[in-house]
């Protein structure tokens, strides 16, 4: 069984052609970006636009582990959480990349391969690439207000949803080159809603994960004023003080 969709606002246009269904996404070419033991993505041009293409085979290295693991019949595939988390976004008002294609196939019931095409985001680079560059616009106080104004937003936006992101680094915010910067949040395939003790756990993780490189790049008072922004409190509370003291031992131990 074959599921694929086209975002019918590209229905018209070149992107059509290349994303059209299962086969031609996965017989492109591109120039190839990451990959892992899950996924592969490659970036395409066409049309004088990029094009983001994330293609997942099996569920693993092994073959046998691949055919019997329980990755393969139970719960949702990654990529359609991460498609689904990406809609889940936009409709919460996140920026975030067009969705241009995605769809997955199954054979005998378990998932054998599937894939999510993005538009590029133009005139963006990643938080983390910013601070491995050593971008001055990490120093501009203004800048970095003005920044983590929204990534606080967007964080509380998604907990209020009762969603995770479970991944929620530096290197999935992008930022654009505006005078007045927008942030983008990007690549979600782990993401997931939660309940109670769980979710109470996962937004902690959440927020430790953004403080990992926030701490060797922004004073205590930055990134006392995000977690306030975040938290759309004045002065930090007696509940305030044992949520970020749990974030800031969040990683103790584990890097």
């Amino acid at each position: 069984m074959i599921y694929w969709r086209l975002n019918p606002e590209f229905s018209s246009s070149l992107a059509a052609v290349l994303f059209g269904d299962i086969d031609r996404v996965f017989s492109l070419d591109g120039e190839l970006i990451a990959h892992d033991s899950l996924s592969r993505v490659l970036r395409v041009t066409a049309g004088g636009k990029r094009y983001y293409v994330k293609r997942y085979s099996g569920t693993g290295k092994n073959r046998i582990r691949r055919w019997f693991g329980t990755r393969r019949w139970l719960g949702p595939p990654r990529v359609r959480a991460e498609w689904q988390n990406l809609q889940a976004f936009r409709d919460w008002g996140i920026p975030t990349a067009m969705v241009v294609a995605y769809g997955l196939e199954r054979r005998c019931g378990g998932f054998t391969r599937g894939a999510l095409v993005t538009e590029e985001i133009p005139d963006t680079v990643d938080l983390a690439q910013m601070a491995h560059a050593n971008d001055p616009r990490l120093r501009d106080r203004g800048w970095v207000a003005r920044v983590s104004r929204q990534i606080a937003d967007i964080t509380r936006t998604l907990h209020a949803a009762r969603f995770a992101h479970n991944d929620l680094k530096w290197r999935n915010l992008l930022v654009d080159g505006g005078a007045s910067p927008t942030v983008y949040l990007i690549d979600c395939p782990s993401g997931g809603y939660y309940r109670g003790v769980v979710l109470d756990y996962r937004i902690v993780k959440d927020l430790a994960c953004l403080d990992k490189l926030a701490r060797h790049w922004l004073s205590r008072s930055q990134r006392l004023r995000f977690y306030l922004d975040y938290a759309r409190h004045g002065r930090v509370t007696d509940e305030d003080r044992k949520r970020i003291g749990r974030i800031v031992r969040f990683f103790h131990g584990r890097e």
